[in-house]
């Protein structure tokens, strides 16, 4: 056979491999992206489901919450001290012999102990404290400031949690309009390069305006490609804050455009946030705890009332003389006053240092008053500064709009330079994000408003 003959052979050999392969191809792509679709879950969330789903799964929440619950029950174990002490007990003894020596060791006599060799009790005993200085109810108080100090860290980490859950949907909010930015702009890049190469077929333009639009198409794709990048990371930031799984994937319902709060309601806020703030909240209840510890210490210094009862079945006799082999019952009630004058010099330096510690914190809180002023009036500021921009941005976005048409209409009548178009579109693309960032740095800043005066 000739070597013309088997080039028909060969071709459709080479003609059903790829069929095959084809076949095969369209059997795994579709189960593919099945497996795709399924692995991805979407949830379509306004900002305020977000800051509520995240102030209910986040796990450090969930902890605090859980160290508030430990404190309550702490609290429950202090309150349940100031009831009587009430214990009962039983022993039995059996005694050996008992071994009598005289002359030294040298001579011994051994009998049974009087009147009995056994010997037992049962019994019941009562303590109740009648008085101790106020000690109890200053550690009653001490935990109530434990337990108080929980609460507000719990709010603390709620609200911060809050915050910082807001702060990443409205960066997601912000890098998917960007997103759209983008793709806007790759199309105006397109368009312009197939122009271009129009321009260049009619010799009306140079090689050199052609290979700029190339790497302005090319520049703008690698664009896109990271803004992917970006939202994927800020879509986990979010889901992980919120604990969801990885696979569930954001998508705001809310836009860059909602509508802000007047600059009006803000006023009342900042002037509670200097006793309403978190951290002063806790700088406050710090100070009571060292109050009520200073004031266990000077209890140590008091004396304590106490009364008492016990009554009891016993064997054998030992009330009377000689012993009686027999079983009594006895029981009785009495007070106990007791007073430590040791404590009086032991106890001075503590106390000292106990109301040193009082003033410290004192300090500390009005020190932290002055941060919370402070920091909240000069996002105050910021907040009007960044309701103005949105304002001067619309209008930037508007001409800038125009400015491009213009620019774009005159490089087609050779009228104008490929820089000026290219300078054109990107104050264009600059002034959309500059809006969209005005608008969610707004946002941003009022809910650190909110988080900073206590109220998120």
């Amino acid at each position: 056979m000739t070597r013309s003959a088997l080039y028909p052979i060969f071709f459709n050999m080479k003609r059903r491999f790829y069929f095959i392969l084809t076949q095969c191809f369209s059997l795994l792509f579709p189960v593919a992206g099945f497996s795709q679709d399924n692995l991805t879950e979407k949830y379509n969330l306004s900002l305020e489901e977000v800051i509520r789903l995240a102030k209910k799964q986040n796990n450090s929440v969930q902890a605090a919450r859980y160290e508030e619950q430990a404190a309550l029950e702490d609290q429950k174990d202090i309150d349940k001290a100031a009831l009587p002490n009430v214990q009962a007990g039983s022993s039995y003894q059996r005694f050996s012999n008992l071994t009598l020596f005289t002359n030294g060791l040298s001579h011994s006599d051994s009998g049974a102990r009087r009147p009995s060799s056994n010997s037992a009790n049962l019994g019941i005993e009562v303590t109740f404290n009648i008085y101790s200085g106020g000690k109890q109810r200053s550690l009653q108080k001490e935990q109530h400031s434990r337990l108080k100090l929980a609460q507000i860290n719990t709010m603390d980490l709620s609200g911060n949690t809050a915050f910082y859950t807001a702060s990443q949907y409205l960066e997601l909010i912000r890098l998917n309009e960007l997103q759209k930015f983008i793709s806007d702009q790759l199309k105006r890049a397109q368009i312009r390069l197939e122009n271009i190469q129009s321009l260049y077929k009619n010799q009306k333009v140079t090689k050199s305006d052609v290979l700029r639009a190339q790497v302005i198409v090319s520049n703008v794709e690698l664009s896109l490609q990271q803004n992917q990048n970006d939202i994927a990371i800020a879509n986990q930031k979010l889901v992980v804050a919120m604990n969801l799984p990885d696979s569930v994937t954001i998508v705001p319902t809310d836009s860059a455009g909602v509508e802000k709060p007047e600059v009006e309601s803000l006023p009342a806020l900042i002037e509670k946030a200097e006793n309403s703030a978190f951290i002063v909240q806790k700088s406050g209840e710090n100070i009571e705890l060292q109050r009520t510890k200073l004031r266990t210490l000077q209890s140590d210094t008091m004396p304590s009332l106490s009364f008492y009862s016990s009554y009891g079945l016993n064997y054998p006799n030992y009330l009377f003389f000689p012993s009686v082999d027999q079983a009594y019952s006895i029981g009785f009630v009495g007070l106990k006053l007791h007073y430590d004058i040791s404590s009086l010099y032991k106890s001075k330096d503590r106390i000292t240092a106990a109301k040193l510690r009082v003033k410290e914190l004192e300090l500390i809180q009005q020190d932290h008053r002055n941060s919370v002023r402070s920091e909240i009036k000069a996002y105050y500021i910021k907040y009007n500064e960044a309701l103005n921009r949105i304002s001067v941005n619309e209008k930037s976005v508007e001409q800038a709009k125009l400015n491009y048409k213009i620019v774009n209409t005159k490089y087609l009548n050779q009228l104008s330079l490929l820089t000026d178009l290219l300078d054109a579109d990107h104050l264009y693309q600059e002034s959309r994000l500059n809006l969209v960032s005005a608008q969610t740095e707004a946002l941003t800043i009022y809910y650190h408003i909110l988080y900073t005066s206590g109220n998120l």
